[in-house]
């Protein structure tokens, strides 16, 4: 399950949809309409913990899913309150999360060969800042996996998260280098500094490109095709013709490599701070029926717990706090 947005009427929308495997491709679907503010459906019982409402667990398993309290999380991160936000992003570790819940691949697939050139190039960009892409079939494949067993639609919604943190003053050599449209180019500057080029010309390589992508079957796996462009890919024609290259100068490139080169920067994951043997003692239940609990039961049961000790309704705010971290370690091992 992932999230995705949409403008309906001029607003954004969000959605619950997934991804299922359709053949050789893999399709999307939409779960649960979330509308404009998603963020109605999360309760917060005091201090900086959270759950999502179970009208939403409850819809998701009506559906034949599971609802995976850990997916629910990721889901509703974003519409969080701030502060409870920046309190929290330190233990979260999403990139093991991540490493856990990917599928492990066939024997003898080639996860490079599964995923589009257009979508390296964009995740290279976003992820590193370099305009030269002359190393990017040197990575290894497995920095690609996670685009692996996703549908295009689940891999737009992503690039879409991805682009919210691009400059504004980066949106168009970010189309010019996901287009890789340097390859039309002899001269030394195409590489770096394509606001040296002939514009015209950049011009009518760009449409022409985007016009090849709208039509290629291989990157639109299963997708219905239009007779217009996708809409997908109109956000790429308002950064490459709304925008302009930015003026560079010696400092301003030393600036922006400095802050490139930090950009996959992620705060360490927080330290185990409660034991088995003292979340047993917070929740008044054994080890062993601790480690048997599913993460829905595990949650059922801090939601249970939360009610009756939350400092609101006369309980102590040490033993909220100390079973709220207790939760969220325990909640660790049920992915």
């Amino acid at each position: 399950m992932y999230l995705a947005q949409k403008y309906i009427n001029g607003r954004i929308c969000y959605f619950i949809r997934e991804s299922y495997p359709h053949g050789e491709y893999f399709l999307s679907r939409e779960l649960i309409a979330l509308g404009p503010d998603p963020g109605r459906f999360i309760i917060y019982p005091g201090g900086n913990s959270f759950y999502v409402d179970a009208v939403i667990e409850n819809q998701i398993i009506a559906l034949g899913k599971e609802a995976d309290p850990v997916v629910l999380e990721d889901i509703f991160w974003r519409f969080l309150r701030p502060r409870i936000r920046r309190a929290l992003e330190p233990f979260r570790n999403r990139e093991k999360r991540q490493r856990s819940e990917r599928k492990k691949r066939p024997a003898g697939e080639d996860p490079d060969a599964r995923i589009h050139m257009f979508d390296k190039r964009r995740w290279h960009f976003l992820r590193f800042g370099h305009t030269d892409q002359c190393h990017l079939t040197r990575l290894p494949p497995k920095m690609f996996r996670r685009f692996l067993n996703k549908s295009r639609d689940e891999i737009e919604q992503m690039f879409i998260d991805m682009e919210h943190e691009l400059p504004i003053r980066e949106y168009k050599i970010y189309a010019y280098v996901s287009f890789n449209l340097q390859r039309y180019f002899a001269e030394s500057v195409a590489r770096n500094h394509p606001q040296m080029l002939d514009q015209t010309q950049i011009d009518e390589h760009f449409i022409h490109q985007i016009c090849l992508l709208n039509t290629d079957p291989l990157f639109w796996a299963g997708m219905p095709f239009e007779d217009r462009l996708n809409d997908y890919l109109i956000r790429y024609v308002l950064m490459y013709f709304d925008y302009d290259f930015a003026p560079s100068s010696f400092m301003d490139e030393y600036l922006r490599q400095f802050i490139n080169n930090r950009r996959d920067y992620r705060p360490p994951p927080g330290s185990n701070s409660v034991g088995l043997q003292e979340a047993s003692t917070v929740f008044g239940r054994s080890k062993e029926e601790l480690r048997k609990m599913s993460a829905r039961e595990l949650t059922r049961q801090y939601r249970q717990k939360a009610q009756k000790i939350h400092p609101d309704k006369g309980g102590d705010h040490d033993k909220f706090v100390r079973l709220t971290e207790a939760y969220q370690e325990l909640l660790k091992t049920k992915r």
